[in-house]
């Protein structure tokens, strides 16, 4: 699937939902899906300055030159806002991410409901992950 799709996709199940109390509960949902991250990706390198909550993003290059991402957070929205963003961004080329429009954060309506720190934590999630495709794709082209 590419990005837009996915983040159509996306789109969909939170039209399902008209309250945000629904909304958040599905992000929570989502958060609680996401696999729990080795205690080896734990470290002050993987750590995202800018949250209020801790969230840890790693990420490596696949062989077919994919990047893949796996994070985990102390808080259950802000798990489920990182699973949102992985699921947009996983295991797509460096490229792909660096060009991502992300329009799915502004049609769910998320960046207007959430506080302005967990809106900071958004933007230095994003930010991380679009470091991380930036770095690869510097490897793949030396």
């Amino acid at each position: 699937m590419t990005i837009n799709e996915i983040q159509d996709e996306i789109i969909e199940e939170f039209n399902d939902f008209d309250d945000w109390m629904d909304k958040y509960q599905l992000l929570i949902d989502l958060g609680n899906e996401q696999q729990p991250l080795p205690a080896s990706d734990k470290t002050e390198q993987n750590l995202i300055e800018g949250c209020q909550s801790r969230v840890w993003l790693a990420a490596d290059l696949t062989p077919d030159g994919r990047v893949h991402f796996r994070a985990e957070s102390d808080a259950l929205i802000v798990k489920g806002i990182v699973t949102l963003l992985i699921r947009v961004l996983n295991d797509h080329t460096p490229q792909e991410i660096l060009d991502a429009d992300l329009y799915f954060i502004e049609r769910i309506g998320l960046r207007e409901h959430l506080s302005p720190t967990r809106s900071n934590g958004l933007l230095a999630m994003l930010k991380q992950m679009k470091m991380y495709a930036l770095a690869f794709k510097a490897t793949l082209t030396n």
